[in-house]
């Protein structure tokens, strides 16, 4: 994001509220996905996990510095992986996919949020004529908001260690294949990051991004009744 400031690819203003929204996210919305991960480990039957300190929406418990930079300079970025003892779950596989997926519906979860912040606006016309012109860099500061935690969503969903996406798929393999496939995580989110930065991923990922994101704007457009207009739709 500051990557794409350095490059003259923005706008000042639209640099400022980017970085705000980056910051909420920082602050509140990674820690809220840690959360996430916490409770529904929590929900399944690991009476440790609340003293390991990670049951906690404070964001001290949750942020990791290299994840928030490069969250700052690149729209991608992590908290602390919360420590969960799956041999308090019935079901191992099965609660470690549950607890892995509930992060990225966190995400989800947040951006809905944005949306009905952004439609609730926009259906109040009032409101939307009061602001004027600062509507403009809310408009800014939603879009990207909402965009960017669709987008940590479908990143943490990816099949590969250590995201989330790996514990869900390690549900339906044998244990032998999930410790082959574990033996070298260590190179596999290096692969994704430099897929990344090259743009590889971009077609996939901007393909669900708009899939989900198209599904929230319906959703919050039947609950403010907003359609057979042009809105100011969020776009990435």
């Amino acid at each position: 994001m500051l990557y794409t400031l350095i490059r003259g690819q923005l706008t000042f203003e639209t640099a400022v509220m980017q970085i705000l929204a980056v910051l909420l996210i920082i602050f509140l919305i990674l820690p809220f996905h840690e959360w996430a991960h916490a409770f529904a480990a929590s929900c399944l039957g690991d009476k440790g996990i609340k003293y390991r300190g990670r049951l906690s929406l404070n964001p001290l418990s949750h942020i990791d510095p290299a994840g928030a930079l490069c969250m700052l300079l690149f729209g991608f970025g992590w908290a602390k992986p919360v420590p969960v003892d799956a041999r308090y779950f019935k079901k191992p596989k099965i609660g470690m996919a549950v607890t892995a997926l509930a992060g990225p519906l966190a995400n989800i979860v947040a951006a809905f949020a944005g949306c009905l912040i952004f439609y609730g606006i926009v259906g109040f016309s009032p409101i939307s004529f009061l602001l004027g012109d600062v509507w403009g860099y809310i408009n800014i500061f939603l879009s990207y908001y909402i965009v960017c935690n669709i987008s940590l969503a479908i990143f943490n969903l990816i099949p590969v260690p250590p995201l989330d996406g790996s514990k869900i798929l390690f549900a339906f393999l044998p244990d032998n294949i999930v410790y082959k496939i574990c033996r070298y995580q260590q190179y596999y989110i290096l692969i994704i990051f430099a897929l990344l930065f090259v743009g590889v991923l971009n077609v996939p990922i901007n393909f669900l991004q708009n899939g989900i994101l198209g599904f929230l704007q319906w959703i919050c457009k039947s609950i403010f009744g907003l359609f057979g207009a042009n809105y100011g739709l969020v776009t990435a």
